[in-house]
């Protein structure tokens, strides 16, 4: 009798376990309405020196919040003119550290980026914004630095062009600059051309235009076109005495990192008026790799110690597989690799028959800021595209609404033929923004 109590009492007990075990409600929590993110900034005021570029300018810390619950946010530091209302801030994601240094460098892109003058001081406010999940943020209280900006790009423009049928259609496009040099009126001029003739001219206007009649490295205003074989080159122009040089000159990666020392030609690096480097966005594997000149072992460079200089003919420099930004300076023979995640590219019926050919690759714009990406001169059909990373839809972005804001996995964008250039802006991560022109 005993035994039969006992089982009749576990079977009313056992499904009041079950359920107590089994309880799948979800615990409610909320937000502490009284939480707030206390920001301090390391100096109130900062003037920033070009020649203290990698130090420390500027750290934006703060207290952890009482959320009210137990939460890891992600924070965001997000800069803005003194009055704006920071709908075109530019931000710094922190992670979920509780502070972020800035170096002179960094300030004063994000300053430059704001649109801070050379030299003039004016005011920084600058908010620290909380992320929790997808719904909930808490922003701080605005500070307020005083700061005053560099001009940190070089001025290396002129108005002088190469125009023609090897360049750029005779004007169907803007063109290919000259940029200056160490000596008064000597300009020089890093193309790639195709088959066919050039001239030189200025504002991208015939009312000034030099050819070559003879062809005997001479230039005469109005003159004869100059033909010109496929490739590379460097053309300097000498406007004092009226002459002109042009050489094969390209730059480029080599090495079992890339190419398989050369089976297929090099990963071609462009110069960058604006930092007056080469650089290149390419996607290397785990090997080697050198710098070579017109894909050709005649000047080649290395890195004989790791040093971070290269070496003519110097010991290949080691590479661990990633996508990374090559960057070359030969003033100094600095170089560096830095790796990103992403390589932004065009997908869709417009381009590439949705990826049936590799995307038409965007690179830095390296006039403006990390943040910005540039696809210049890329012919579309009518048809739809989308933005994607690395030639693959693991991320993507649409625009859902038109509204120029990309969301990730949003609608596809229409295209109607032509030739575009098209800019993406990741400043703000949340909000990514392209144009099309």
């Amino acid at each position: 009798m005993k035994n039969i109590l006992n089982k009749f009492i576990l079977l009313l007990v056992a499904p009041l376990l079950f359920v107590a075990c089994n309880n799948d409600d979800p615990v409610l929590t909320v937000l502490n309405p009284n939480a707030t993110v206390d920001v301090s900034l390391s100096t109130s005021s900062v003037v920033l020196d070009p020649n203290m570029a990698d130090m420390e300018a500027l750290v934006v810390s703060w207290l952890q919040p009482d959320f009210g619950y137990s939460e890891a946010a992600i924070y965001t530091i997000k800069f803005d003119n003194a009055g704006g209302d920071f709908s075109n801030a530019q931000s710094v994601s922190a992670g979920m550290d509780f502070e972020k240094s800035l170096t002179v460098s960094e300030l004063n892109g994000i300053l430059i980026n704001l649109g801070f003058e050379q030299d003039v001081p004016a005011d920084v406010e600058i908010r620290v914004v909380a992320g929790l999940g997808d719904y909930n943020s808490i922003v701080s209280e605005s500070s307020i630095l005083n700061a005053t900006a560099y001009e940190d790009l070089l001025d290396q423009s002129t108005p002088w062009g190469v125009v023609g049928s090897a360049a750029n259609d005779w004007g169907a496009t803007p063109d290919l600059p000259f940029y200056t040099t160490g000596a008064d009126g000597v300009l020089v001029a890093y193309v790639t051309l195709i088959d066919g003739e050039i001239k030189f001219r200025k504002d991208n206007d015939w009312a000034l235009n030099y050819g070559d009649t003879g062809l005997d490295g001479s230039l005469d205003e109005g003159g004869d076109n100059i033909p010109v074989t496929a490739g590379s080159y460097e053309i300097i122009m000498n406007l004092n005495t009226l002459t002109y040089t042009m050489a094969p000159l390209s730059w480029g990666i080599v090495g079992s990192a890339y190419n398989d020392w050369g089976a297929t030609p090099d990963a071609m690096l462009t110069y960058d008026p604006y930092s007056d480097q080469w650089r290149g966005i390419y996607t290397l594997l785990d090997g080697e790799m050198k710098i070579r000149k017109n894909n050709d072992w005649g000047t080649n460079y290395g890195d004989t110690g790791a040093d971070g200089i290269l070496d003519q003919d110097g010991d290949n420099i080691v590479v661990t597989a990633g996508i990374y930004i090559v960057t070359v300076n030969f003033n100094d023979f600095s170089y560096t690799l830095e790796p990103i995640s992403y390589v932004w590219g065009v997908v869709g019926s417009a381009y590439n028959d949705w990826g049936a050919t590799p995307d038409a690759q965007f690179t830095r714009d390296w006039s403006i800021s990390d943040e910005v990406w540039i696809l210049n001169g890329v012919t579309l059909i009518d048809g739809e595209w989308k933005i994607r990373a690395n030639n693959d839809w693991g991320v993507n972005y649409g625009d859902t609404g038109g509204d120029g804001v990309l969301e990730m996995g949003g609608d596809n964008m229409t295209a109607t033929a032509g030739t575009y250039t098209i800019r993406l802006n990741f400043a703000d991560p949340d909000n990514p923004t392209y144009t099309i022109e």
